[in-house]
């Protein structure tokens, strides 16, 4: 029987839901055994101290000799490999994998190896690597908790019920900051990452804006539930987070006000649900929930995403790649918006697919992707 986390390691701790991570284990006094990040080496050294951590690591080896001053007796280290055997040494019986893109791929496998709990945030490992995440948990006898608010509310919608009884999943998205908007050329950076609804890092914003997100969480959502049918409806006030539809028609649903709060608090103290921060929905001030069919042909992500889920094997990895490659030109002002699934398509084409795949022939997929898409700029 799954027990609530005692101790965790977050990787990621100084992005959005690393932040709101630390606040949940304060609240409700779950031990932080271990920390990571990118680069932001000030905040991890905050963060360290005020939960009493004895191991960190960074990316940036700048960083590295910083923190070595900020920490002086914690444990420092850098470089992946590094991270990788900090998470499978660590004493924390679960993972938060809150790394931003293909980069969290190779410690939540260290995680599975080391028999942790493992709570995703970091989509790209399931979309990179699904069936061999899956298979990989299933030997090491690891339970997944999906943290996105949507796989999240996909979970819970399918307790208490059976496999064989679903008969297709419904994934809620916003639809951006640009729903209903007829012309995409001339979008800036700043526009794109003003989302109506959630507070998020850059770069899932971004992929919010184009529907790529949304098309990352449909590969997610069929590997982590069983190849089931998935329909994208949006719902432009994100209070359903998803829905499941039962064989006789009856359809489960999750609600909640639009705050990561709630699902990260679940991954950690599932089957416990505790008193959250998030606050309540107020369905009379509410009013109406809308839905809408989204609009693929002009947001061509997400038919992207399909059509490499479709495809199989290492083109869905390679979407990911070329996607992240794609997002950063684009936050940094070398591309437009609408050169982002143009990027992504010319990359798949490129792509020769490999079906049954290893796990090294996923880390190749991801290097050509970042690599041709590159060269595509």
């Amino acid at each position: 029987m799954e027990t609530k986390t005692k101790s965790v390691y977050i990787a990621g701790s100084t992005g959005s839901i690393g932040t709101q991570a630390l606040a949940v284990c304060k609240k409700h006094g779950i031990r932080v055994a271990g920390l990571s990040c990118g680069k932001n080496a000030e905040l991890l050294a905050r963060q360290a101290k005020e939960f009493g951590v004895k191991c960190v690591h960074i990316g940036d080896e700048g960083g590295y000799h910083l923190l070595k001053e900020l920490l002086p007796d914690c444990e420092v280290t850098t470089g992946e490999e590094e991270l990788c055997r900090q998470i499978e040494k660590s004493d924390a019986d679960t993972l938060l994998d809150a790394i931003v893109g293909s980069a969290g791929l190779k410690p939540a496998i260290s995680g599975i190896k080391s028999r942790k709990k493992l709570a995703l945030a970091n989509k790209e490992t399931i979309v990179c690597a699904g069936q061999l995440i899956m298979d990989m948990a299933k030997e090491y006898g690891v339970s997944i908790f999906p943290v996105d608010s949507e796989h999240s509310a996909i979970f819970q919608c399918l307790l208490g019920n059976r496999d064989r009884d679903v008969k297709r999943i419904l994934l809620t998205a916003s639809g951006g900051p640009f729903f209903g908007r007829e012309n995409l050329s001339g979008i800036r950076p700043e526009d794109a990452l003003k989302h109506p609804n959630w507070d998020m890092g850059n770069k899932i914003t971004i992929d919010s804006a184009t529907l790529m997100n949304k098309g990352l969480e449909v590969i997610e959502a069929y590997h982590l539930f069983g190849h089931k049918p998935i329909k994208v409806l949006v719902h432009r006030e994100s209070i359903i987070h998803s829905m499941v539809e039962y064989v006789d028609h009856a359809i489960m649903a999750q609600l909640g006000t639009p705050d990561m709060t709630i699902p990260i608090q679940l991954a950690l103290t599932y089957p416990e649900r505790m008193e959250s921060d998030a606050g309540e929905v107020d369905f009379v001030k509410l009013g109406t929930l809308s839905f809408f069919e989204p609009d693929t042909e002009k947001f061509r992500c997400l038919q992207l995403a399909y059509d490499a889920l479709a495809i199989g094997g290492t083109m869905p990895c390679v979407l990911n790649g070329a996607n992240e490659v794609a997002v950063a030109a684009f936050l940094n002002g070398t591309i437009g918006f609408t050169d982002i699934p143009r990027i992504i398509e010319s990359t798949m084409k490129a792509h020769t697919v490999i079906l049954d795949y290893t796990m090294d022939d996923v880390f190749l997929a991801d290097r050509f992707a970042k690599e041709y898409a590159r060269s595509l700029l």
